[in-house]
């Protein structure tokens, strides 16, 4: 299991600022950590860094 303690958290650039949801994100070199502010606790997912700029970049359609 991977160690999220000490990350560094903060609200992601793609999250509205229109309502209550809001998507964090942390960066480490190799993944980014996701989880949502209002469960803090919660789940939270961890993907490999070239997989979120994939995942981004069809989002966005570039």
């Amino acid at each position: 299991m991977r160690d999220m303690t000490g990350l560094e958290w903060f609200k992601s650039s793609y999250s509205g600022n229109d309502g209550p949801e809001c998507v964090e994100v942390a960066l480490t070199p190799d993944h980014i950590h996701i989880r949502d502010s209002k469960t803090q606790n919660g789940p939270q997912l961890a993907v490999p860094a070239a997989t979120w700029t994939d995942f981004i970049r069809a989002l966005c359609g570039a």
